[in-house]
């Protein structure tokens, strides 16, 4: 059976180069090279979704790839897809950096410029171990368990158009379905989930920003567990402790959560942080929110635009959420995903505050009740999105009848 290796690397020269080399090994098959960090997990993501067996048994990474660099890189394919083998391609062979590349999940390390028989060695033991590890797992779905769950970020466009509701009431949705669900606050400045479902708390996302290993004990002592069954990983209530969440932090905690959880719900706010860039950039959905006015679209519009620059997502990628919609409002929802260019969520959530101010008020919008015309429509959002089962009930554990939620510390 030939062996299928997936070379990736920014650099077309040496890409090529490597895979010249990979070509001429004996039941090799090369495929497509991926050109970025972000090219490649999504196509071993869609790989592995349409069918395990269709993954590579070898990923060949060179290191001069980006923008995720090269050992966080091979950390999260190690997390997402542990019957892949990794192979590093650097020009640095010192025991440091072989020792770095075996704790990030790598299966071996060949030093450039590239020998024919040394790729060809390590490529070959690195498939014998990968096939030996699927014929271990059966092929079945414990070899799929590594893609984890369902990671959506929701970013408001400017501050107020309701990216915080919308991210608690998904959660709270995808939860009620029976999928195991966190949510995640990475406003790490200005969050206000803890305020949103009432609760004090001591831990935060700020305490797992310097663990290297982030392990399921270490995960679950940094997690709130709310009356509702929903866990949550809030931000700092020192806003300026933010900066010790560090974009390599964000990527390994999103990959924990992310491997530990059948749904991870991160709320990225309004301001742009290198966390919340990661945690976008790694989301299988990337939520929008905006409100029909000129403003709003402006600014949904320039953040569209400000994350193409930077790489982060594309903006037909992002799926744009429009709050506070009337028959009434000029702007409607398809003149926003065309001044966007982004797709645009089937369902919109109505303008209708005064349901809101109560339990807004309160801080308990968990107890919003069902018949709300907003929660139904979040929750309709959310089974479009497919965190939730289509036609679910919205009444389940809210309404103030659902007594016995009490503030608590953690």
């Amino acid at each position: 059976m030939p062996t299928r290796i997936l070379p990736a690397g920014a650099d077309p020269d040496a890409v090529r180069s490597l895979t010249t080399l990979l070509s001429q090994l004996p039941d090799a098959e090369p495929q497509p090279p991926a050109g970025d960090s972000t090219g490649l997990v999504d196509t071993l993501a869609r790989l592995a979704a349409e069918s395990v067996a269709d993954l590579p048994e070898v990923v060949v990474v060179h290191e001069r790839i980006g923008p995720v660099p090269a050992l966080e890189l091979i950390r999260e394919i190690a997390l997402r897809f542990p019957a892949v083998g990794v192979v590093l391609v650097t020009t640095d062979a010192s025991p440091g950096l072989f020792a770095a590349a075996m704790d990030a999940g790598a299966r071996g390390l060949v030093a450039l410029p590239l020998s024919y028989e040394e790729l060809a060695g390590r490529v070959q033991a690195v498939a014998q171990w990968s096939t030996g590890v699927r014929r271990h797992l059966g092929h079945g779905a414990d070899v799929s368990a590594g893609a984890g769950g369902t990671v959506v970020t929701v970013s408001g466009a400017k501050g107020g158009t309701g990216a915080t509701l919308t991210a608690v009431q998904l959660a709270l949705a995808a939860q009620a379905s029976g999928r195991a669900t966190v949510l995640v606050d990475l406003d790490l400045q200005t969050g206000d989930v803890a305020s949103y479902l009432d609760i004090q708390f001591r831990r935060s996302v700020v305490d797992l920003a310097a663990i290297t290993d982030i392990s399921p004990r270490v995960l679950a002592d940094a997690v709130f567990r709310h009356d509702t069954g929903l866990a949550l990983l809030l931000a700092p209530g020192e806003g300026e402790r933010g900066e010790e969440v560090t974009d390599r932090a964000a990527r390994q905690i999103v990959s924990a959560l992310r491997a530990r959880y059948e749904t991870v719900v991160v709320d990225c706010g309004s301001q742009l942080s290198g966390a919340g860039a990661v945690a976008v950039e790694m989301a299988d959905t990337a939520l929008l929110v905006t409100t029909p006015d000129v403003i709003a679209v402006r600014a949904a519009k320039r953040t569209v635009r400000m994350w193409d620059r930077l790489q982060i997502r594309k903006a037909e990628e992002t799926t744009v959420v429009v709050n506070r919609q009337a028959r009434n409002t000029e702007i409607q929802p398809a003149l926003i995903g065309r001044i966007t260019g982004t797709a645009l969520a089937r369902t919109t959530v109505p303008a209708n505050f005064r349901e809101l101010q109560g339990v807004v008020d309160a801080g308990r919008v968990h107890e919003l009740d069902g018949r709300s015309t907003v929660k139904q429509a979040l929750w309709a959002l959310a089974a479009e999105l497919g965190l939730a089962k289509p036609g679910e009930t919205t009444h389940r554990g809210s309404g103030r009848g659902a007594a016995g939620l009490r503030r608590r510390k953690e």
